[in-house]
């Protein structure tokens, strides 16, 4: 939406003018106290004909909207009774004053075991029928589905895993149509010969070797938890520390500070008091083209150069997350559910 008249309505002196959205969705819905949902509020744009932000400040403020004022029945009308339901993607793309307006829920995306289970009672029945079979002719076991949402889908949603599961049933359709008269019960096996190889592999820790000065770190994304790996280099030099990929300013200053705590903890950690003097160390995070920041990289920072410095490996399969302070407390962890789910609860389980 662009034009602010979609909000406030045209005044009734210019042809074709009729009210805002707001007046109008009120009289469709024939009531005064109706729930407003304004799907994808991030997605507002400015230009010449207005800016609609601007005039929602006075649509979603509790303290003015009982007095809002659409252009074309220029009259005060209420909406304090009306319930306004907002939906975003991100929340930085949202004018400040019309955020600070808003109670914000944040809503994760889907975990494993609920996917499956809406694939089992909802996308699997809807796409049978929508391919002309029933629910006797063809049957997903429940290895398929968490199939299909391990190795071919990667999103916080169920869209992509629908779409997955309608090609799926297609391949058992074109089997149907060239005569087959048995049942089909879709399997893993089923499942690999109609999509292909996986597109998603998940256990990337077997395929790396711990060495000194790696450590592992869980991380949170959009569609899920992931590990993040954290790799450290020392080289002869003088106090020189360069980091790299691709990495925001809280987790460069995690750096720095994991740095500070080795050279006042250096003889706790029978480390070389004078590293750094004759040391430069370099820290780099993988998949540098991939932009990396949050509150959470402290302990693995510190853990690596520990183990660089130290010459200890660290253990096989543990992943670890959380912000350490100068002092060495390891702050609370955030969003552990959403972290250990769907790639890293598997991959660092012992």
């Amino acid at each position: 939406m662009r034009d602010e008249a979609e909000i406030r309505g045209h005044r009734r002196t210019y042809i074709g003018s009729m009210p805002g959205q707001i007046i109008q969705g009120l009289r469709r819905a024939g009531t005064r106290n109706p729930v407003f949902v304004l799907d994808e509020i991030d997605k507002l744009g400015t230009d010449f004909r207005g800016d609609p932000a601007s005039a929602l400040l006075e649509v979603l403020d509790p303290q003015q909207n009982d007095t809002f004022r659409d252009h074309y029945v220029d009259a005060p009308f209420d909406l304090s009774n009306v319930f306004f339901v907002t939906t975003a993607n991100r929340l930085d793309t949202i004018p400040a004053a019309l955020r600070d307006r808003m109670e914000i829920i944040e809503l994760g995306g889907y975990t494993e075991e609920e996917k499956v289970e809406i694939a089992k009672r909802h996308l699997v029945p809807r796409q049978i029928s929508e391919h002309g079979l029933t629910t006797a002719k063809l049957k997903f076991d429940d290895a398929a589905l968490v199939e299909l949402v391990r190795h071919y889908t990667r999103e916080a949603g169920v869209r992509n895993l629908e779409r997955e599961v309608a090609s799926v049933i297609r391949k058992a359709t074109v089997l149907f149509a060239e005569g087959r008269t048995a049942p089909v019960k879709v399997t893993r096996k089923f499942v690999r010969e109609a999509l292909g190889a996986p597109r998603y592999l998940e256990d990337a820790i077997n395929e790396r070797s711990l060495k000194p000065g790696m450590a592992i770190g869980l991380a949170w994304t959009p569609v899920g938890g992931d590990v993040l790996f954290i790799e450290t280099a020392r080289m002869p030099g003088q106090k020189g520390l360069t980091v790299t990929g691709q990495l925001g300013d809280v987790m460069k200053e995690s750096v720095q500070l994991a740095l500070t705590y080795l050279r006042a903890h250096h003889q706790a950690l029978k480390i070389s008091p004078t590293f750094f003097d004759e040391s430069d160390l370099h820290v780099h995070v993988p998949e540098g083209a991939v932009p990396k920041d949050g509150p959470s990289a402290g302990i693995t920072m510190l853990t690596a150069l520990a183990s660089l410095l130290s010459g200890r490996v660290v253990r096989p399969r543990l992943a670890m997350t959380g912000e350490v302070t100068l002092t060495g407390q390891v702050l609370a962890v955030g969003a552990s559910r959403r972290k250990c789910w769907p790639r890293t609860a598997r991959a660092s389980r012992p």
